[in-house]
């Protein structure tokens, strides 16, 4: 069902400080698209571009879309474009038994190791020169876990 590609390019420069913020590389929230108009697929390859099953982090515009916003980490889901990808947003703030979010727990996106939660509600369009970073790649496993979660919410296509 899924499969990670395993190919080495050389990572690209590194974004400019405020990409992602604004213009053209903005990060930005979209409403879902319908059912069956996104494929899911788990892609990671840590080549300094956001792939499919890697967090990344970028700058995210709050929900008063008045210019304020902050870096976060962000699950990249799947390509929209050559230049941008779906992706949904990591917290730490505990929402147990919130169905918005799905429990992720820990990983290497968090530098001081605390759980996260995976908000399925809201989805963003991060193109890649907006990421600031790639922080790691999602294990298959918790992958397959939010692609199942989205699809059930949104009915999109889950697989390679």
């Amino acid at each position: 069902m899924f499969r990670p590609r395993r190919t080495t390019v050389p990572s690209r420069t590194a974004p400019a400080p405020e990409g992602g913020r604004s213009g053209p590389t903005a990060t930005v929230e979209v409403a879902p698209p319908g059912r069956g108009a996104l494929r899911i697929a788990y892609a990671p390859d840590h080549d300094g571009d956001p792939d499919a099953g890697e967090v990344i982090w970028t700058w995210v515009p709050y929900a008063e879309n008045d210019g304020r916003g902050k870096d976060r980490p962000l699950l990249v889901i799947a390509r929209q474009s050559a230049d941008r990808v779906y992706a949904v947003r990591l917290t730490s703030k505990p929402h147990d038994g919130d169905r918005d979010f799905l429990a992720l727990g820990t990983g290497d996106w968090d530098a001081q190791g605390r759980p996260s939660w995976i908000d399925i509600e809201q989805l963003y369009s991060v193109h890649r020169d907006g990421m600031r970073r790639e922080a790691s790649a999602l294990d298959l496993n918790r992958f397959v876990r939010v692609a199942d979660a989205l699809h059930r919410r949104y009915g999109w296509d889950v697989g390679n």
